[in-house]
């Protein structure tokens, strides 16, 4: 499994010949985090599954449906609110022929899809549309999107325990399954509660390597959060990528 990580919570991953693509965005797309990573160059006949997990600037950008020009062979599964987004208006603004929305699958929270040669399986997210659970090959990857333990100082505390009940709740779903890559979210916004998500995932998710993600390019937070005590043992299973454009290689 080749693992190339874009920027923020885009990466890509070539496995069993194919690539998945989750959550690229134009890198200039968040003003105040600016990010110049781009895709891989793939092979143009290989098969291609392009992840969007909610319409966010920082997840989402409609451009990559122009990919299909590159690559045939392109399949596009987008969380359902994304199709808000696509309006034939916005198509032929960027010269994606009417055609392209043929490739795509619109996911809903809870549903199972197979598209092409894998399985997809969508949670529901505690912010905007879903995280992904996609199978290849007896593979299973998860990358959160936005599905993270969100807990904000000064919000209502309805808020944030809504924001606890979901975030368990979806999680625990993955209990008694194997994960071979997880992307899960750690937020430095959230300061004094930002392993709240990765520490509950670490515990009730049954995952080979996981790699955290939305980062903000705060990339040290990685190796605090892996030195922690409580920690130890799940040093080597938790991978840091602080690169635009880095590369790992795992066997799973």
């Amino acid at each position: 499994m080749k693992i190339t990580y874009i920027h923020h919570s885009a990466f890509c991953v070539e496995t069993e010949g194919v690539a998945l693509v989750f959550d690229y965005f134009k890198g200039d797309s968040v003003p105040s985090c600016i990010y110049h990573g781009e895709i891989p160059k793939l092979p143009a006949d290989m098969p291609i599954y392009v992840f969007s997990s909610h319409s966010h600037r920082d997840h989402f950008d409609p451009k990559v449906l122009e990919w299909k020009r590159q690559y045939p062979n392109i399949h596009y599964i987008f969380a359902k609110e994304i199709k808000k987004k696509l309006g034939n208006s916005l198509l032929r603004r960027i010269g994606v022929e009417e055609s392209v929305k043929d490739s795509i699958t619109y996911v809903k929270p809870g549903g199972r899809y197979e598209v092409g040669g894998i399985t997809v399986e969508a949670l529901l997210s505690t912010d905007e549309g879903v995280a992904f659970l996609a199978t290849v090959s007896g593979k299973v990857i998860y990358h959160a999107g936005d599905l993270n333990w969100w807990r904000w100082e000064g919000e209502p505390e309805e808020f944030n325990e809504c924001q606890e009940k979901t975030y368990k709740g979806q999680i625990d779903l993955l209990s008694g399954r194997k994960v071979s890559l997880a992307f899960v979210v750690l937020d430095p916004r959230q300061e004094g509660d930002k392993f709240l998500g990765i520490d509950y995932f670490l515990g009730h998710v049954d995952a080979e390597y996981i790699i955290p993600m939305h980062l903000w390019k705060q990339y040290g937070l990685v190796e605090e959060y892996r030195s922690l005590p409580r920690n130890l043992k799940y040093q080597q299973k938790i991978l840091t990528m602080d690169r635009e454009g880095q590369v790992l290689e795992l066997m799973v």
